[in-house]
């Protein structure tokens, strides 16, 4: 069992958009859905390697901005070529206005 760790708050993230959170030499994304639920990803393709925080988000998917390759953020599973192997996900919890993921 990993630490509850506080990305943001509930307000810095709009609906169907990310920010990109570095911690401890990793990067993550945590999502806002359209359904206003949070999910949390490791932040870089397993294509190659390349930030996922300037990717776009859009109907449960986020899509790599180098080879648009996409994800399904709630899971992790990699849903276009050329990214075949899924994206790492991380617990997310809302504690008041803030967000944390557990790491």
């Amino acid at each position: 069992m990993g630490n509850w760790t506080r990305v943001c708050a509930k307000d810095d993230i709009e609906q169907e958009n990310l920010i990109r959170f570095d911690h401890e030499g990793r990067t993550f994304i945590v999502i806002r859905s359209p359904d206003d639920t949070f999910h949390c990803t490791d932040g870089i393709c397993t294509h190659e390697h390349v930030h996922l925080g300037d990717g776009l988000v859009m109907d449960h998917v986020i899509e790599c901005p180098k080879h648009n390759a996409t994800f399904d953020y709630r899971t992790g599973e990699a849903k276009r070529a050329p990214a075949c192997i899924n994206l790492k996900t991380w617990p997310v919890k809302v504690e008041g206005n803030d967000i944390l993921i557990e790491i």
